[in-house]
């Protein structure tokens, strides 16, 4: 089979590539803050609470055991239960914060919220649940139906602990099980943990001088204020009638609810510090005559199939056919694949710089032909290379700055909104009298383990992140740690990535049961890796490794580059997510669980 080539689009000639480049670090400059990350306020108070939930639900405290405790009910938590009950599992407790399954899809439920990548391929389990999504791109309302059916599918209901959120895990060597502690006074013993916390952790709060004397109204997209704006049911925000709306934030989530709170209220000032690229969305109901044709297998195949594209693997059709996938060479940067080891470093990155002025060319000319003022167009125009923030796509979010009762208010000169009174936000000279703030600022981004808020305590009490603290994260394939026995974690973190993120952690979920599963089989307590095994993992990472810090640090902050600040390597598994999720099928099939599962 021949090598794929790389890319040749339209050369940019050399002056004015030198003159992009200038552009992106004047425009990356006039961002940067010296803060970086530590611009943002944890959430407290009406911004952290549960507006969904039952506030006066109580229950008695657990002490009860269980074969596997998954810390999580998102999609990941989910798909951990479901592959652990394909396997035989019976004993299963998934613990979780919001009173109800979805994680994000629970939280986020703002007006226009959607999947981006095709729900087709994103939303896990489709054929095990009878389920088809009714859009290409299916909203989020209908994502929390789907994640309450895999629930049910897989009886994952019966002993959830909803509303609760775990505090601490400790490691009991003489019993081969884990202490697992609650905010509500559990103490749950589990032979096997699984941590399915997910991407996102709480919610970011732009730091804003003066943002707690404002006495307006003002919430998170995460927590958003149906009784305030209405349109719970995906009708009209009728409540925001007669108001002055001000949204601070233009990344996908600020690219989705912009259009709806357009028209609903007064006037709508869109606060922006960095222009996203906004690419064609192209959203359509599901054909009923394509549904039915499908074969048994097809989704997997389709996964499969979107996963090759962006990997750079040859394929007979691209069944997806969007944004992603036309941008697919592209994603190395976020999402590092094997796909071009073949070509010389100089000429690869060459070839990528072309192919990425190309695109961000057209996206710049997507803005000049949908919006009408040339002032307006300019400001909304992204100066960076591609994978720099998330690709956003929307066929309104444009066209939405024609609106007269739309004003968009740049702040890049000042670094984001300069401050808060009691009635505005100020930027420069202008102080902008609002009635309502929407706060669509994001989330702190995690990864797994690496995270203070949940102590967990291993083989003589000693934590997780001390026992990293010196060599950085050890663990075999990203999932187990020597000295934490019987804990597995999902995500990326010593992983490969993927843009279609739930079907990275389906493959981690079905390695993960599977491995449970063989110890339940062979009767063994400890699945453990030696230290051996998990300093090989290490040395394959480093051998792998490709520099994505040189390319971050040119970026305009984000969450992608931790606001301009990125880290210097990363524990990720650089040949990308095919070859990954191939090497732990083999590991498995070939005599791998022999790392892990050793008599006592």
């Amino acid at each position: 089979m021949s090598q794929p080539t790389v890319p040749s689009p339209a050369r940019v000639q050399p002056a004015e590539a030198d003159a992009l480049r200038a552009r992106y670090r004047a425009e990356r400059a006039r961002r940067l803050r010296p803060d970086g990350a530590a611009q943002y306020l944890p959430p407290t108070g009406a911004f952290d609470a549960d507006p969904y939930a039952d506030p006066d639900f109580t229950r008695a405290p657990l002490t009860d055991r269980v074969e596997t405790l998954i810390v999580g009910g998102g999609f990941g938590g989910l798909l951990a239960g479901a592959r652990l009950r394909q396997a035989g599992a019976e004993s299963v407790r998934i613990v979780e914060r919001g009173a109800d399954f979805g994680g994000t899809w629970y939280w986020n439920r703002y007006p226009g919220v959607h999947c981006d990548v095709e729900s087709y391929v994103y939303l896990p389990l489709l054929e095990e649940t009878g389920t088809m999504p009714t859009w290409k791109y299916a909203p989020g309302e209908e994502i929390r139906r789907h994640a309450r059916a895999v629930a049910d599918r897989f009886g994952l209901y019966d002993r959830a602990c909803l509303q609760t959120r775990v505090t601490g895990l400790s490691w009991d060597d003489t019993e081969s099980e884990w202490t697992v502690r609650t905010d509500r006074d559990d103490r749950i013993r589990a032979r096997h943990v699984i941590l399915a916390t997910g991407l996102f952790g709480d919610a970011r709060l732009p730091g804003i001088p003066g943002i707690e004397t404002f006495t307006g109204h003002m919430f998170h997209t995460g927590r958003w204020d149906h009784a305030y704006t209405g349109g719970e049911d995906g009708g009209p925000l009728t409540g925001l009638a007669g108001k002055r709306v001000a949204l601070v934030g233009t990344g996908a989530t600020g690219v989705q609810v912009a259009p709806r709170l357009a028209g609903a209220a007064d006037h709508l000032y869109v606060f922006q510090r960095t222009p996203s690229s906004v690419d064609v969305r192209g959203n359509r109901p599901t054909d009923p005559g394509w549904a039915a044709s499908l074969r048994p297998g097809w989704q997997r195949e389709r996964q499969e199939n979107f996963a090759r594209v962006l990997a750079g693997r040859p394929v007979e059709e691209d069944l997806v056919a969007d944004g992603w996938t036309s941008t697919g060479h592209l994603h190395e940067k976020v999402i590092p694949t094997d796909r071009f080891a073949h070509v010389p470093p100089e000429e690869r990155e060459h070839a990528y710089e072309q192919a990425d002025f190309a695109k961000m060319a057209e996206l710049r000319a997507r803005v000049d032909a949908l919006v009408d003022d040339p002032v307006t167009a300019e400001l909304l125009k992204p100066w960076y290379p591609y994978l720099c923030k998330r690709p956003t796509f929307s066929d309104s979010y444009l066209q939405m700055f024609n609106r007269p009762d739309v004003t968009l208010v740049d702040t890049a000169g000042t670094r984001g909104v300069e401050r808060m009174t009691e009635t505005a936000l100020v930027v420069g000279d202008t102080a902008y009298e609002v009635d309502c703030v929407v706060l669509a600022t994001g989330y702190d981004v995690v990864t797994g383990a690496l995270s203070d808020t949940l102590p967990i305590e291993g083989r003589g009490g000693v934590p997780l992140l001390e026992s990293w603290a010196k060599t950085g994260p050890r663990t075999l394939h990203g999932f187990t740690t020597h000295g934490f026995p019987n804990l597995f974690h999902q995500g990326r973190l010593q992983k490969a990535g993927t843009a279609n993120h739930l079907h990275g952690i389906d493959e981690q979920s079905v390695h993960i049961a599977a491995i449970i599963a063989e110890a339940r089989r062979r009767g063994v307590r400890r699945v453990e890796p030696s230290e051996w095994a998990q300093e090989e993992w290490a040395t394959t990472l480093r051998e792998k490794a490709v520099d994505l810090h040189s390319f971050h640090a040119r970026c305009t902050p984000g969450y992608y580059n931790n606001d301009g600040n990125p880290p210097e390597h990363h524990e990720t598994y650089a040949d990308g997510p095919l070859a990954f999720h191939e090497l732990l099928r083999a590991w498995r099939t070939g005599g791998g669980m022999e790392q892990l599962l050793r008599p006592e």
